[in-house]
């Protein structure tokens, strides 16, 4: 396969994140949404104009917002998660009608030529369906147990 151009890359990166069904999200160090994609706006319910140059907070229920800080914050200083090598991490979130969701999600660093982090990029799923499933077969096979 010869070697793609720089501007066949920028057009597969604007197809991915215009036709991904999954939401893309970056934010800067500072927690400050910089991308939001038409998936994101799909899960989220945030039209993309209103998320970019907003905290990550819209997405994220008021009782998990400090947690969250500390360990966005951590990230940022250290440069490291345990969630950037392609693990899963499951997570309650919020859509902007304040619906709650579940969503599972990755993350990828971005850092700058020196290896300092500028922000990170997240792929997100809802996967709120799924989860529901599975505490009713739960509920269901815990009601079957007579032990």
């Amino acid at each position: 396969m010869p070697n793609a151009m720089p501007h066949d890359f920028e057009v597969l990166a604007r197809a991915i994140l215009a036709g991904a069904s999954d939401a893309i999200i970056a934010a800067d160090r500072d927690g400050v949404i910089t991308l939001w994609n038409p998936g994101a706006e799909r899960i989220f319910g945030h039209p993309a104009d209103e998320a970019v140059g907003q905290s990550l907070d819209i997405i994220i229920p008021e009782r998990l917002r400090p947690a969250h800080s500390r360990g966005f914050s951590e990230v940022m200083q250290t440069g490291e998660s345990r969630y950037g090598t392609g693990d899963l991490l499951s997570v309650p979130s919020m859509r902007r009608d304040g619906q709650r969701i579940s969503i599972e999600f990755t993350i990828v660093p971005l850092k700058d030529p020196e290896g300092r982090m500028t922000g990170m990029v997240a792929t997100l799923r809802d996967v709120t369906a799924r989860f529901e499933e599975l505490k009713t077969l739960r509920r269901r096979l815990a009601a079957l147990d007579p032990g």
